[in-house]
């Protein structure tokens, strides 16, 4: 039986990916940021191009420069900002609307996640925490709980925390996609391909599910599979775009698998 390797480099790219989808806060819905105060046009999604993402950043940027204590703008300047990788940017904006408003739940979230993005995960876990109530337990909230204690190599409690998202949000994809995940994290491939499996044959999965199937599908070796699936439902562009970074990630694999082979190898030889 074929045994498959995921090298430290590789786990950590991973984990940035499932935290980035677990975190961007719209689980669950097509990745779009609505703007509050600002006009519905200028809402940014997943499948805008790096320079259209930042042109929304820019025209939300200027309305929290006009009005900075506005709850709205503050919230979706920040969502802004992560979606074009601006995190430690994020972080300090969130840092000014959570003085503003210390109580309030969506707030706190966002505070949560935008630390989580920039690195401090410790100080990320405590404050989505502090966001959750156990009367009114928020799926969303246990779910990227569940990415942060991921980073943290704490996977039996992430993996809870996953459930527990499932126990309030039946079959939800952003949910089954994240545990898939952790077991990707985890090595566990098979297992990882279940779930994600079944995470994408939900109506609600977006391509980013499907593109993490691929890469766990792709890890076991079965890379022409791996890249229909990194195709489907998307415009050529952005199909071009996931095969591409796909490959990248499976050609470090081949790499790290024959130094895997030859630590083992030496490790036999060590035994004789």
């Amino acid at each position: 039986m074929a045994r498959h390797f995921i090298s430290s480099r590789m786990v950590s790219g991973i984990s940035v990916v499932m935290m980035a989808a677990a975190l961007a806060g719209c689980a669950g819905q097509k990745k779009e940021l609505t703007t509050g105060s600002i006009s519905s046009s200028q809402s940014v999604s997943s499948s805008m191009t790096a320079s259209q993402l930042a042109q929304a950043a820019d025209s939300i940027g200027k309305a929290y420069e006009r009005n900075p204590k506005d709850r709205n703008t503050g919230l979706n300047y920040a969502n802004a900002l992560r979606m074009t990788g601006r995190n430690e940017q994020a972080l300090a904006v969130m840092q000014q609307v959570a003085i503003a408003f210390p109580n309030d739940r969506d707030v706190l979230a966002a505070y949560g996640k935008a630390q989580a993005a920039a690195g401090q995960l410790e100080q990320a876990l405590n404050t989505i925490t502090r966001a959750q109530t156990p009367d009114r337990p928020d799926w969303k909230l246990k779910s990227a709980e569940g990415a942060i204690l991921d980073q943290l190599g704490r996977s039996t409690e992430a993996r809870q925390r996953y459930r527990d998202a499932l126990d309030i949000q039946p079959n939800e994809p952003s949910i089954l996609s994240n545990l898939g995940m952790s077991y990707v994290l985890g090595k566990d491939l098979k297992t990882a391909e279940t779930y994600l499996r079944s995470a994408a044959s939900q109506p609600g999965a977006d391509s980013s599910v499907r593109q993490n199937l691929a890469l766990a599908v792709g890890l076991q070796g079965r890379f022409q599979e791996a890249e229909e699936i990194a195709r489907r439902e998307l415009a050529p562009d952005q199909a071009e775009a996931n095969v591409a970074y796909l490959r990248s990630m499976l050609s470090q694999q081949n790499a790290w698998q024959k130094l895997a082979k030859n630590d083992k190898a030496a490790g036999d030889n060590g035994t004789n």
